[in-house]
């Protein structure tokens, strides 16, 4: 049955994208409330008298909520399909969002975190999967520009909003501006989005053993990652975690590779291009975690600035991002995946690589070139590799594939971080000794780095110091030590996303988005086996074609069989 009979009117593209428009501010939303409650811990410690050991909890609770509910996401999907699991993860985002808003306690709080993260986790790859499904694949590259702008830009700005809330209004209104978006992102996506059937029946299938097993997993390891950079990585309860989580793991993989309806599709890793982009994922994570991390550690404890400037700094990677999308949509459309990929990783690993020259006077001049190189790289690091992971796997597996590619960034954002933070804590006390050492030697290049006057410090380097004067050198030479260690951990993070660069040319060719059909069959399509919004998408392809030229009968068969010899009998 030919495509163009069938009595079924593609669906307005108007309403799918705004639908998918709706989706990426559910998302912007989970990832911006990460950095804005990260800017005012300390007010919300004070407000609620919580102990300061117990203050981390509040974002740890969240996270590893959000890490356990990311690789769920695919059965999520298939129990209640697309549409009504964001309508119903972003309600919940809202509520748990007004719960955190109304605590007046530290366990109400924690119980209210861990609700919000884990309808967050599922707003993210939900995002990245609706690419795949929602729009035919020459659209694809612009829908992941959109979810890739605002993914990278909520860490960018977050510290500048958080700033800005905590300093005009109270620690409440960090929670309660989701509450009005995410109501209206539920409205409007409940009708825009296409009507994606559930399947109930789903939840009979539900491994339970295997869902305790990833819990576990990923909760033993995100708290290992928390108490590692202070606890030392040797410790019994680090190392207990991390034995804990390792055998959680193998048990999760033994029994989810067997079953008959696995919680999570793992069999996506078979598929050489998904597993390469997956860890081009993970690396991304450790570079985009650990430069947003950085940052403001350096502006506040070196440079002593407050939340709102430390946010308007770090704006500039935000901005670089916005300026270079389109052009990036442009180029992903013409050239390979993986040559774009190369050249974004290595450039975000000299803009990383740039950051570890700082010195304890480096301020917004001398970032800002870094951040514009690291801005511009972002995208590149993002649109490619994710066409390569998710663009050649039918449409069956790409919930499944979208949790395990966020679920990948994720934990390469947890383990980028605990490694800064042993680095930071374990170098920043051998470059205070070896400084100290150079300053009582004399030399003038150290004293300069520190920031003490020269010409006090040529007269008087022998001479015995007063208290006064000891003071004022102890902190110059603390903050000059810590800025060394955050050197090292910059470079750290430029080598580790570099190195990412080997595993590149062994993905294979991604095709561009105008070159192939959508992800389904036309005789599924003309027997309506296929989902109505991926039959409207094969009508837009198919549409779009150029036509192709058919013989007309009369010189069809123009070329005449020769003459048959007749038979001499």
């Amino acid at each position: 049955m030919p495509v163009g009979n069938v009595g079924l009117a593609p669906r307005p593209m108007t309403k799918t994208w705004i639908g998918f428009a709706t989706m990426c501010i559910g998302m912007f939303m989970a990832i911006l409330d990460v950095q804005v409650v990260a800017t005012s811990l300390p007010t919300i410690q004070g407000a609620l008298a919580i102990a300061p050991d117990r203050m981390s909890w509040i974002q740890t609770a969240y996270l590893i909520a959000e890490v356990v509910a990311i690789p769920l996401t695919g059965f999520l999907t298939r129990l209640l399909g697309m549409r009504w699991l964001f309508v119903l993860a972003i309600a919940i985002f809202s509520l748990a969002s007004l719960g955190c808003a109304a605590s007046d306690s530290f366990a109400l709080l924690i119980s209210w975190r861990v609700l919000q993260g884990f309808s967050g986790g599922t707003l993210i790859p939900s995002v990245f999967s609706a690419v795949f499904l929602l729009f035919s694949v020459k659209r694809q590259d612009l829908a992941t520009m959109l979810a890739g702008v605002l993914a990278v830009l909520a860490p960018t700005v977050g510290p500048v909003v958080g700033g800005w809330i905590t300093d005009t209004y109270s620690w409440h209104w960090l929670f309660l501006i989701n509450v009005v978006p995410g109501i209206l992102s539920a409205v409007l996506a409940g009708f825009l989005l296409p009507k994606t059937p559930g399947r109930l029946r789903e939840a009979r299938t539900l491994d339970f053993p295997s869902l305790m097993l990833i819990a576990i997993t990923l909760t033993a390891l995100e708290i290992a990652l928390k108490e590692a950079p202070h606890r030392g990585w040797t410790s019994g309860l680090v190392q207990g975690l991390l034995v804990l989580s390792l055998a959680g793991s193998a048990g999760f993989v033994r029994r989810t590779i067997r079953a008959t309806h696995p919680i999570v599709d793992l069999h996506s890793f078979g598929d050489r291009s998904f597993t390469i982009g997956c860890l081009l994922s993970f690396v991304l994570g450790i570079g985009l975690f650990g430069s947003v991390y950085l940052m403001p550690v350096f502006l506040a404890f070196v440079r002593d600035h407050d939340a709102l400037e430390i946010g308007t700094t770090m704006l500039v990677t935000g901005v670089a991002q916005l300026l270079i999308a389109p052009v990036a949509v442009m180029l992903e459309r013409h050239l390979d995946a993986r040559l774009l990929t190369m050249a974004g990783f290595a450039l975000f690993a000299a803009g990383l690589g740039l950051s570890a020259g700082q010195t304890p006077q480096t301020d917004y001049a001398g970032m800002l070139w870094p951040q514009i190189i690291r801005g511009l790289a972002i995208m590149f690091c993002l649109l490619p590799p994710t066409r390569l992971a998710l663009g050649s796997l039918e449409a069956s597996r790409v919930p499944d594939a979208s949790g395990l590619f966020n679920l990948m960034r994720n934990l390469g954002g947890a383990i980028g971080l605990a490694l800064i933070d042993t680095v930071i804590y374990s170098r920043s006390v051998l470059h205070s000794g070896e400084i100290i050492e150079r300053l009582r030697a004399g030399d003038m290049a150290t004293a300069k780095f520190v920031g003490l006057p020269l010409q006090y410090f040529a007269a008087h380097w022998t001479e015995p110091l007063n208290a006064d004067t000891q003071e004022i050198v102890r902190v110059l030479v603390e903050k000059a030590s810590l800025t060394e260690a955050i050197n090292d951990a910059w470079a750290m993070i430029a080598i580790l996303t570099f190195a990412a660069l080997i595993c590149v040319p062994f993905a294979k060719r991604s095709p561009r988005g105008r070159d192939i059909p959508p992800r389904i069959t036309r005789r599924e399509f003309s027997q309506g086996t296929a989902p109505p919004d991926r039959r409207a998408v094969l009508l837009e392809w198919t549409a779009s074609r150029p036509p192709r030229t058919v013989p007309s009968p009369s010189c069809r068969f123009s070329r005449r069989a020769p003459p048959r010899r007749r038979s001499s009998h």
